[in-house]
């Protein structure tokens, strides 16, 4: 029997960050198609009805919102100025722990850290976000540990990838941890992209 896709749900705010979304998406979308499979299920999840207006005004008009959306395997939280608003919305702090304390996996691209700090989904873990937004990541998360130069960090369930571009990196991490390499490596030639797979002794300083 083909065992059920996992469901990877990416949240969508106003001024979030075009990459910090469409990146991942394209990496859990194109995953295994190749070989006829389709291990992931990829939606978009909007923080209330409607329209939203990403930065450089982009517009997405995701499928579900954070009342009816269905449970994730996989939770994505980008970044974009639009994080700032959002830490001060209570609803959807109360969102992120619930929808993260179901999922098996809860990643966050560039400031979305920042919500999952606020969220106190990053007490005691190794964390890292865009190279502009070190300070406010430790005023949020003061019990996490935070890392510049990482180009993404993997705590087990929780995982968290530095600035924007990052995050393709991040997910094709994920991808190889849930089904190998080859097909992690599959997905990265199909997007003709080179791969950082955060090697020690590598570090992203930004430009």
């Amino acid at each position: 029997m083909t065992p059920s896709p996992l469901r990877v749900s990416v949240l969508v705010f106003d001024d979030a960050d075009l990459l910090d979304i469409a990146g991942p998406y394209e990496v859990f979308a194109v995953a295994g198609r190749r070989d006829g499979l389709e291990p992931f299920q990829v939606s978009l999840v909007g923080v209330a009805p409607g329209t939203v207006a990403l930065r450089g005004g982009v517009r997405v008009e995701p499928p579900f919102t954070v009342a009816n959306a269905p449970a994730a395997d996989v939770l994505i939280v980008p970044g974009g100025m639009g994080t700032r608003r959002l830490l001060q919305d209570p609803v959807l702090l109360a969102w992120l722990r619930e929808a993260a304390g179901r999922a098996e996996l809860v990643l966050s691209v560039c400031t979305g850290a920042l919500l999952l700090g606020k969220a106190g989904l990053l007490d005691g873990l190794e964390v890292t976000t865009h190279q502009s937004a070190m300070a406010l990541l430790r005023e949020v998360a003061p019990k996490a540990r935070v890392h510049q130069g990482e180009r993404f960090l993997d705590n087990g369930k929780v995982i968290v990838a530095a600035g924007i571009s990052a995050g393709i990196d991040m997910a094709l991490h994920v991808v190889e941890r849930l089904l190998g390499a080859e097909l992690a490596e599959e997905a990265a030639a199909y997007m003709e992209y080179h791969w950082d797979r955060n090697d020690p002794g590598l570090q992203d300083e930004g430009v």
